[in-house]
C-alpha cells in the first residue's frame, strides 16, 4: 500500500497510537498507518472536521462502529479501538500489509482464472462472516480489498450498515462507488447480502478483464448502464463468466448467496489450477478417462497374450472375421476326422470330450486347431456337430459290413 508523508496539518497521535504516515484519504476522512505502545500497527481513520460537527452522521457512525466489533472472520480488518465522542470521532483497525487489488491489476494486468476464483472464495467467505453479523458492507470495490501474504483481507466498512438500510444519503445521492454499485443502491431500495454479492461480482470481473463490466464515463452514465444495461464479460475466462454473471443479475433474488459463491469458486479454483476443465462434469469426465484406460489394455490383451488372441478372435467371429476362420478350421477337422477313421483307427484321446477351460461361461475356441496333450479340443458347435455325423456315418457303414460279412459266411 503507498504511504505519504504526514502533512502539517495532520495529527501526530490520536489516541494511545503514534501515527506515521498517510495511507489514503476518502470522502469520510483521512487513514493514517499508526502504532500503539507494543509496535502493533494499525490502520486508524480520523472523521473529517465538517462530518464530525453532523449529529445525525456521529448517530450513523457509532451504529456503524459497533457492528463492526461483531464481525468475527479472517477476511476483514479486525477493528482494534475507537473513539466516538472525541473532537474528531476516530477508529482503528488491524494493519494489513500488501497492495490493494486495484493496484494489483493496474500494475500487473489481469490475473489468472485461478488467481480470481481463489481469491473470490475467501471474499465470499468473508462476506459470510460479515453478513451474520447483520452488516453489508456498500462499497465492495478493488481499492477495499487488500492482497496480504495471509490471503485478501476487506476493508473500510466506512459506509457499511444493517442490512435492509436505505442507500441514500441525506441530500439523496447514492453511496457508493459508480460501476460497483448494485441496481438496488441505485435506485435507493433496501441494501441486502445481495447487495455485496453484484458488487463482488463486478470486482471479479475488473480482477479478471482489468476493466469494469460497464465500462467508463461519468457518474450518471455509469448508474445508468448498472441499473439498464448488461454487463461486458468478453474478457472473462469462460470458467468464471457464468457465475459472475449471475452475481450481476439485476434482481437481487437472482443472485447466489455469499456460501453459494463460496463453495461454487473454490471448485473453480481447484480445478483451474489443475488445469482441468470446469465446464465438464465430473461423471463425464471419469467415464471417459475409464474407457480411454480400458482401450489399450484390451488391444494388449488381443495381440500380445500367447494363446489368447484366437480364442478372442472366435468370440467375436461377426466383427472380426473369426467366423471363416471357424468355418475353414472346421472343414479341416472334419477332413481330419474322415481320414483317420478311413485308417481303421477309432477315435483317440485327441477326439475324447474333455472340459475345456472357460472364460465368461462360455468354452474358448481355438476353431481348426490340433488338440493338445492337455486334452483340449476345440468345442464349436457346427465343428462338433459335423464330427458327430462322420462318427454316425462310418459306424453304420462297418456295421453294413459286418452285417454282409456275416450273411456270406451263412
Amino acid at each position: 500500500m503507498a504511504m505519504m508523508r504526514l502533512r502539517r496539518e495532520d495529527p501526530r497521535i490520536v489516541g494511545s497510537f503514534r501515527l506515521h504516515r498517510r495511507l489514503g484519504a476518502g470522502g469520510m476522512g483521512v487513514v493514517y498507518l499508526g502504532s500503539d505502545r507494543r509496535g502493533q500497527r494499525v490502520a486508524l481513520k480520523v472523521i473529517r472536521p465538517d462530518l464530525a460537527e453532523d449529529q445525525e452522521f456521529r448517530s450513523r457512525f457509532a451504529r456503524e462502529v459497533s457492528a463492526a466489533r461483531r464481525i468475527r472472520g479472517g477476511c476483514t480488518a479486525r477493528l482494534v479501538a475507537a473513539d466516538l465522542e472525541a473532537e474528531r470521532p476516530w477508529f482503528a483497525t488491524q494493519y494489513v500489509p500488501g497492495p490493494s487489488l486495484h493496484d494489483r491489476v493496474a500494475e500487473e494486468g489481469s490475473l489468472r482464472a485461478a488467481d480470481v476464483a481463489s481469491i473470490g472464495a475467501a471474499l465470499s467467505e468473508g462476506l459470510v462472516a460479515v453478513h451474520e453479523a447483520g452488516v453489508v458492507h456498500r462499497d465492495l470495490k478493488p481499492s477495499n480489498i487488500l492482497l496480504s501474504p495471509k490471503g485478501p483481507r476487506i476493508i473500510d466498512f466506512g459506509i457499511a450498515w444493517a442490512t435492509g438500510a436505505s442507500t441514500l444519503t441525506h441530500v439523496g445521492t447514492a453511496v457508493g462507488s459508480p460501476g460497483f454499485l448494485a441496481p438496488e443502491q441505485v435506485r435507493g431500495a433496501a441494501v441486502t447480502p445481495a447487495t455485496d454479492v453484484f458488487s463482488l461480482g463486478a470486482t471479479l470481473a475488473y480482477a479478471a478483464m482489468a476493466d469494469s463490466p460497464f465500462g467508463h464515463g461519468s457518474s450518471e452514465v455509469m448508474l445508468y448502464r448498472v441499473v439498464h444495461e448488461e454487463p461486458q464479460l468478453h474478457g472473462v475466462p469462460d470458467a468464471l463468466a457464468p457465475l459472475i454473471r449471475a452475481c450481476l443479475a439485476k434482481d437481487p433474488e437472482d443472485r447466489p448467496s455469499t456460501l453459494q459463491l463460496s463453495m461454487r469458486l473454490k471448485e473453480i479454483a481447484a480445478r483451474e489450477a489443475q488445469g482441468l476443465p470446469v465446464s465438464r462434469p465430473p461423471v463425464q469426465r471419469e467415464r471417459v478417462e475409464e474407457r480411454n484406460t480400458m482401450r489399450p489394455t484390451e488391444r494388449y490383451t488381443e495381440r500380445d497374450v500367447p494363446g489368447r488372441g484366437p480364442e478372442r478372435g472366435a468370440e467375436r467371429g461377426t466383427e472380426r472375421g473369426g467366423e471363416r476362420g471357424t468355418e475353414r478350421g472346421a472343414d479341416r477337422g472334419t477332413e481330419r476326422g474322415a481320414e483317420r477313421e478311413r485308417g481303421g483307427r477309432g477315435p483317440g484321446p485327441s477326439s475324447r470330450p474333455s472340459a475345456g477351460p472357460r472364460t465368461g461361461g462360455r468354452p474358448a475356441t481355438r476353431p481348426g486347431a490340433r488338440s493338445t496333450s492337455t486334452g483340449r479340443r476345440p468345442a464349436n458347435p457346427r465343428l462338433l456337430r459335423q464330427r458327430l455325423f462322420v462318427f454316425v456315418v462310418v459306424t453304420l457303414v462297418v456295421a453294413l459290413g459286418i452285417a454282409a460279412a456275416q450273411a456270406l459266411q451263412g
